[in-house]
């Protein structure tokens, strides 16, 4: 199976054995019977330890990213957790983006930083500085996100991974906003991809999940251990939901990108705008960086207004068709303000974010509706 959308369809969905089920059943049992002590009838014995829907679902992720094991957890901060507890010990230090996810600052700032372990937020456009930086403090892993979460900013995920490879590091990208779909990490260079599968791996805001694939089964057997030993695992019907999501995912994603490609120019010349964050625009900085290593620019963007803190709130509460929550990756579109919702625990550190940004998450509906809806909300501004 080498097309992206076969692999979506099929991996991990043959038709039941037993019954001929076209689609895999959902195995809720808790345990699994045994011939004789310790002779496990198909590897299962235990569900933290493994059920057969989890199984289907991970080699689903492990086929789409081109990785050699995938696991799935019950968030996408309970698979980042679990792949940092794997590999990183007191003492150890890890590099990421400036406009890293929030809840990923946190967990650090929270978590590990009482235990030892130490973060550095930089520039990836830097590559002298981020050079210079492994070279005076070593790390244990280099995390990027790409496209970032809110600020949509591009990270050379083949530059950087030269880089930190030459000095040791891991490389962990985390793919949430583009998908397998539109990005391939391991193909320029990555270790391990992490993914919130709540977005568009699920695709229609009715799941939490969260997802590690590696591309080594050294890295693999460290985090079956901490899924295994720690128990943050997907529930099946959650597993179930993910795979039967992923299975549109690149028709998604397609809508998703022409949509938000379309709104990014609709509005980007509002005079109520400052500055329109999508990488598809050739205006944005990560413009030639991200057509190299994207197939299509994704559904989020981001932008800023004149009008300041409180044009942002407001257009929150203007828009029609775009719901005011947090989160994305559904079909339906999404706005927030993330310096008061998905962003507040990095007020006041290198990776703030700007009170007049607000994060949209384009959804599928009719492109000339989500035009019309926007604009509208902007005009009133």
């Amino acid at each position: 199976m080498t097309g992206f959308d076969t692999r979506a369809i099929r991996a991990g969905s043959e038709p039941d054995p037993l019954t001929g089920a076209v689609v895999p059943p959902i195995h809720l049992t808790t345990t699994f019977r045994q011939d004789f002590p310790g002779e496990l009838l198909a590897g299962f014995e235990y569900a933290r330890c493994a059920n057969p829907t989890r199984t289907a679902l991970q080699d689903a992720l492990a086929a789409l990213e081109g990785g050699v094991a995938a696991y799935s957890f019950a968030s996408g901060m309970a698979a980042e957790d679990a792949f940092f507890r794997a590999v990183l010990r007191p003492g150890d230090h890890v590099v990421m983006g400036l406009d890293a996810y929030g809840g990923t600052y946190r967990m650090f700032a929270s978590v590990y930083a009482p235990m030892g372990i130490t973060n550095t937020p930089v520039d990836f456009g830097d590559l002298a500085g981020l050079d210079a930086l492994l070279g005076s403090t070593p790390a244990r892993v280099v995390r990027i996100e790409t496209p970032s979460n809110p600020i949509m900013s591009i990270v050379d995920v083949a530059a950087v991974a030269q880089i930190a490879h030459r000095h040791g590091a891991l490389v962990l990208v985390d793919n949430t906003f583009a998908t397998p779909a539109l990005q391939r990490p391991f193909e320029l260079g990555a270790d391990v991809i992490v993914h919130s599968t709540t977005k568009y791996l699920g695709g229609h805001s009715d799941v939490l999940g969260g997802a590690v694939i590696v591309n080594s089964q050294e890295l693999g057997d460290q985090v079956y251990n901490m899924q295994n030993w720690l128990g943050a695992v997907s529930s099946p019907f959650d597993a179930y939901l993910t795979l039967r999501g992923i299975k549109t995912l690149g028709v998604r994603m397609e809508r998703h990108s022409r949509n938000a490609m379309a709104l990014a120019q609709s509005i980007v010349a509002h005079p109520a705008v400052e500055t329109v964050y999508y990488p598809g625009l050739e205006t944005h900085a990560g413009h030639d960086v991200a057509a190299r290593q994207m197939s299509a620019f994704g559904g989020m963007m981001s932008v800023t207004l004149r009008g300041g803190q409180d044009a942002a709130r407001l257009l929150t509460t203007r828009t029609e068709l775009f719901i005011l929550a947090p989160s994305l990756g559904g079909v339906e579109s999404l706005i927030e303000w993330p310096a008061g919702m998905t962003h507040t625990s990095v007020e006041g550190t290198p990776l703030a974010v700007p009170h007049n940004l607000v994060r949209i998450a384009v959804g599928i509906e009719t492109e000339s509706d989500l035009v019309d809806d926007l604009t509208q909300a902007l005009d009133s501004l």
